[in-house]
């Protein structure tokens, strides 16, 4: 069990704001395996991703061994600012979804970036999430925490601001628990998410199935992201989705209702699994790392969950600056001031 303090921050300021194996072997045979260390460490210029790309004004304490348990009897893990509520701050919630055959810890630089920006961010140590159960779950025990007179996050969590977020299969549980989760959560983000080719084989949870019907999707907002260079996440398809079924995040978006707050994004040159970068390549099927993922995923939910204007302006629909960046392609958004 542990308790210790992963990232500094810059001092909180009043108000301030995948499937199975045998799909794991085909990415990596489908995207190929990046030594680590080969790529230099990115450098943002564009001014909104720049910014939600340095740590956030929080100090960061991560939690381990701890809090248990989901319904499916797993652990969690939580990174949160040090300083819960100072300045009488409550803070939204970021609920985890990990990848087939991952662990939270293989995100944990990302998810400590997030928790700098003033998110709780909790993840059950599960490797099948995408029925997205145990995401929920995650919501529900920190609302139990945050009800609870004699814990540290005792009236510290604001547990009507809540967002899901998922890599690769973890992706189908970030959209089933916002389709699912009666109002429980208010936004999705995907990373990597597979095409719905994979979902079959993954495993059901109390009867629920991984596969996403985006059509389920009547409330809240979604941000889609893959990498170009990922194999089981494509950006886009040669067939119809009428033919062949939603094989690509362009099908995904496509499917959403179009009055949804929605938005879509590829990272250039990413395979899928840079986001478990720490910050850099460790693993396969990985070309840089971590890095072009932390300052629109920071600005998604900072702009969800806290109203953050300047973060939205990321996201507009025509002018948004995550639509001209030139280190991402394929971008689409709904989203409007």
């Amino acid at each position: 069990m542990s308790n210790r303090t992963v990232l500094s921050g810059r001092r909180p300021r009043t108000g301030a704001r995948v499937a199975l194996i045998s799909l794991a072997l085909l990415v990596a045979a489908a995207t190929g395996v990046t030594p680590a260390g080969a790529a230099p460490p990115y450098r943002p210029t564009a001014p909104v991703e720049a910014f939600y790309y340095a740590p956030g004004p929080w100090a960061v304490t991560e939690r381990t061994g701890i809090d248990c348990c989901t319904s499916t009897g797993d652990s969690y893990d939580i990174w949160y600012p040090a300083d819960l509520g100072a300045g009488g701050v409550v803070h939204p919630v970021i609920t985890w979804g990990n990848g087939t055959l991952a662990h939270p810890r293989e995100y944990a630089y990302l998810l400590a970036h997030l928790a700098s920006w003033g998110f709780v961010v909790i993840a059950a140590d599960r490797t099948d999430t995408g029925t997205g159960v145990q995401l929920l779950d995650a919501v529900r025990y920190l609302a139990q925490q945050n009800s609870d007179q004699t814990g540290i996050f005792h009236g510290k969590i604001d547990i009507t601001a809540v967002g899901a977020a998922g890599h690769s299969q973890g992706g189908l549980g970030a959209i089933n628990a916002l389709a699912r989760g009666g109002g429980a959560v208010d936004t999705a983000l995907t990373l990597e998410m597979p095409w719905s080719a994979a979902c079959g084989s993954l495993p059901t949870v109390d009867g629920q199935s991984p596969c996403v019907d985006p059509t389920a999707v009547t409330s809240g907002s979604v941000l889609l992201v893959n990498g170009t260079a990922d194999g089981a996440s494509p950006s886009t398809q040669q067939l119809p989705p009428q033919l062949i079924g939603m094989q690509s995040m362009q099908a995904y978006y496509d499917a959403l209702p179009a009055g949804l707050p929605k938005a879509r994004a590829a990272v250039v040159g990413a395979q899928h699994n840079d986001v478990q970068g720490q910050p850099h390549c460790t693993n396969y099927s990985c070309t840089e790392g971590v890095y072009r993922y932390l300052g629109y995923v920071t600005a998604w939910f900072m702009d969800r969950l806290r109203g953050d204007s300047a973060a939205r302006a990321a996201f507009l629909t025509e002018t948004g600056e995550i639509l001209h960046n030139p280190h991402w392609s394929d971008q689409a958004s709904t989203i409007t001031r």
